[in-house]
């Protein structure tokens, strides 16, 4: 009886001990600890948008050294790692004790050194820096590994040991490997890759893909295959694959594509203990190496010229993401000072701005693309800009002002603006590190601040995205970190105004034709102070681009004018991406809802009266677009028996139409070699210009009405006034919002947006009107 007492009290001490271990090894298995990764220093890889890879940089201790998911990794890779180093791995604790026991006999015993090292001890060897060779080094070794197993899971340590085995001269783990070696991303390998992966760790040194030849890889290769093939019995078809040499590269052959651009993800992204080492980017390869080739054979054909360097920048209109980035001519060439990012720099951006001016007058209602602005001398406080070509064009349309550039007019647009006015609006869209207001003046509108291509892309871009200021993303998932941190939504103009600059850009004439592009690109140029900066900037398909000429040493020369060298290269790049059919996602343009086509007096921009021949149709935004009617030509009597104008009328008296411009425009029209017929002064004819009749009279709605709109029947107010010519067109305003036109007696219906008192005006085509006040309440 005694000894049975003393069994069962070993026995129970025994379960005592073993349920203390097992709840130690629970409580150090769930107590917090660090992932494994978040004590090493990892590359960087950086792909294009298809997986390509761009770069691959050196950890900070001169490693290449990727962190790759298990998951990430070809399931095959896996299965032949622990076939061929450790089959027990899923069983043991971390040491195989019958491997250790015969490694030790053979070793102490029998002389001859044999491994017995579980792919925990290697992992324990590798992560603790331990010396093995020694007895005392082989046993912390053991420790660690238990250690190792203590704290993780099987599926831990496997994915470290992964990421850390050996493969010769600096390259650690299988996904830099995969990448060094067969330059493809571990999980897209073939069975002759992922076998070869699998044994070069046991004797990186012997069996490395440095070598040139590789005798004992090809035999350790073989072996695996062997064992391979009793579980994969339907892989014998590549049995003569396997016996070939695999394709290889050494670190020398590594890429290094589109330099500036990786550049920059490192320097915002750079690797840290624990930090993502795989950047996933919106590059596109093929748009990059387009237009690599393309400005350097620019660069070339005009190195007589002076032009050494040039920056390019494309975007993908619709996400914003970055397609192609050329920070200068040639990365490798110090004389440039290529290694310079002109991407980021910032520059005078010349008349590259001009189209938000306009795009703010349309917006504010000083103008539409056919108002007509005076290009004329003109002086601002104590700033007399001139134009670049030194002339003056005298009436021009908004239009051909913008795309000829013309300096005075967008002076004048610009003093009219407010809230925002173009410092403010800029502010506003995030250009970065602007002086004060004050500081540049008006100047800002010829060029005067300095912007960096990527915020002016960024202006671009908005354009293209109905007037709303998107963020510039790097990555493939553009939903990730971007240059800019903004409400990805932020309206800066309204969709109608973004449209119609785009519109008026579109007619701008290639420098190569001088006709507008076909299909159509909307492009703009700039030239800097001094001649150092030539700009292009534009959209067109699916891309807003900039390109960029000058020298990052701020050298002026002559040859630096946006549409003589940057214009030229910007359409070299258009061209060549249609080409090649990169053309993109190209959608459907539709015109924004509120937008309207207006027919208006075509040397006035005003709404034609009887006596304008000569028309044409604009772009008119509804309630904000100046309107009224033309008062430019006007009828005078002839006498034909004397052919003196007259204020009579009778049989002998035929009617002429003359242009009445002020005295100033008349002057610049002679100076500009295009004088205007100059009509007789008739001050004292009374009818000049008029008619007898007392034009309009409105008929609806009655005088103080107050109207009860249904919100559910969106019912519509009917318009109706009457003239004494049926063919005579009444225009239709509430306040200064523009309704619609109808003929005399004929009906227009007007739904107003919100409730209120309006004041309503029918003018007619000879400017003669009637106004009424109308209320208008809405009701459910």
């Amino acid at each position: 009886m005694r000894t049975i007492y003393l069994i069962s009290k070993k026995f129970k001490y025994f379960l005592y001990t073993l349920t203390f271990l097992v709840l130690t090894i629970v409580t150090l298995r769930l107590l917090p600890h660090p992932a494994l990764k978040d004590s090493l220093l990892f590359s960087t890889a950086i792909y294009d948008q298809n997986g390509e890879l761009l770069r691959l940089s050196l950890a900070a201790d001169d490693q290449f050294r990727l962190w790759v998911p298990l998951e990430e990794m070809d399931p095959r890779l896996v299965e032949a790692v622990q076939l061929y180093e450790d089959q027990w791995f899923e069983w043991h604790p971390g040491i195989n004790p019958i491997a250790l026991a015969r490694a030790a006999f053979s070793t102490y015993i029998k002389g001859s050194r044999q491994g017995a090292s579980t792919l925990t001890m290697q992992l324990a060897r590798r992560y603790y820096r331990i010396q093995s060779q020694t007895l005392g080094g082989k046993f912390k070794q053991i420790a660690a590994a238990l250690w190792l197993e203590v704290r993780y899971s099987k599926k831990e340590i496997l994915e470290a040991y992964l990421n850390l085995t050996p493969y010769g001269a600096n390259v650690e783990g299988v996904g830099a490997a995969s990448l060094v070696y067969f330059h493809k991303q571990v999980k897209n390998l073939t069975l002759r890759e992922v076998l070869s992966l699998a044994v070069i760790p046991q004797n990186p040194n012997k069996r490395g893909l440095q070598k040139s030849v590789q005798p004992e890889l090809l035999v350790a290769r073989q072996r695996l295959y062997q064992s391979w093939l009793e579980h994969h019995p339907q892989d014998k078809k590549y049995q003569s694959d396997i016996q070939n040499p695999a394709r290889t590269f050494k670190i020398k052959d590594l890429p290094f594509r589109a330099p500036h651009l990786t550049d920059y993800l490192l320097s915002q992204y750079e690797s840290e203990p624990g930090s993502p080492n795989q950047i996933y980017s919106s590059l596109d390869l093929k748009l990059q190496s387009s237009l690599e080739r393309i400005l350097q054979q620019y660069i070339e054909q005009h190195q007589a010229m002076g032009i050494h360097n040039a920056s390019a920048l494309l975007l993908d209109r619709h996400t914003g993401q970055v397609k192609a980035m050329l920070g200068s001519a040639d990365y490798f060439n110090a004389s440039i000072d290529g290694q310079v990012n002109g991407v980021f720099a910032k520059r005078s951006p010349g008349s590259t701005l001009k189209p938000f001016i306009y795009g703010l007058g349309l917006e504010q209602g000083v103008l539409h693309p056919l108002t007509v602005l005076k290009d004329a001398p003109t002086s601002f406080g104590p700033f007399t800009p001139e134009n670049f070509d030194g002339s003056f064009a005298g009436p021009i349309s908004a239009q051909d002002a913008l795309i000829r550039s013309r300096n005075i007019p967008a002076m004048a647009i610009s003093a009219k603006l407010s809230e925002p006015n173009l410092y403010e609006f800029l502010k506003m869209a995030e250009v970065r590190q602007m002086s004060s207001e004050h500081h540049y003046g008006l100047a800002l509108t010829l060029g005067g601040g300095e912007v960096s291509m990527m915020e002016l892309a960024r202006l671009y871009l908005m354009l293209a995205s109905g007037g709303k200021l998107k963020p510039v993303s790097f990555f493939k998932d553009s939903k990730e970190a971007s240059f800019t941190h903004s409400n990805p939504e932020k309206p800066l103009l309204s969709e109608e105004a973004s449209f119609v600059v785009l519109k008026m850009l579109e007619r701008n004439p290639r420098p190569d034709i001088e006709v507008p592009a076909k299909p159509a690109v909307a492009w703009k140029t700039g030239t800097s102070w001094g001649f150092r900066d030539a700009w292009t900037a534009g959209v067109f398909d699916s891309y807003v681009l900039v390109v960029w000429t000058g020298n990052f040493n701020n050298e002026g020369n002559p040859v630096f004018i946006g549409v003589k060298t940057a214009a030229p290269l910007f359409f070299k790049i258009a061209d060549a991406l249609r080409a090649q059919g990169l053309r993109g996602k190209i959608a459907k343009e539709i015109p924004p809802k509120k937008l309207k086509l207006m027919e208006v007096c075509a040397a006035s921009g005003d709404l034609p009266n009887r006596w304008c021949s000569e028309r044409a149709w604009t772009w008119f935004i509804p309630g904000k677009s100046p309107i009224k009617v033309s008062t430019l030509h006007r009828p005078v009597n002839i006498d034909t028996q004397t052919g003196q104008p007259t204020c009579e009328s009778g049989p002998h008296i035929k009617t002429e139409v003359y242009e009445y411009w002020p005295s100033d425009v008349q002057e610049l029209f002679r100076q500009a070699g295009m004088p205007r017929k100059s009509p007789p002064d008739m001050s004292g004819c009374s009818h000049v210009g008029k008619s007898t009749d007392e034009g309009p009279q409105i008929l609806r709605p009655k005088h103080s009405t107050q109207y009860l709109v249904e919100l559910s029947k969106n019912q519509p107010i009917s318009l109706q006034a009457s003239t004494q010519n049926a063919q005579e067109t009444i225009y239709w305003f509430a306040g200064n919002g523009y309704i619609g036109q109808s003929l005399g007696g004929n009906t227009l219906a007007w739904s107003p947006a919100k409730p209120g008192r309006y004041p309503l005006r029918a003018i007619d085509s000879q400017g003669r009107s009637a106004s009424r006040q109308v209320s208008v309440a809405f009701v459910p």
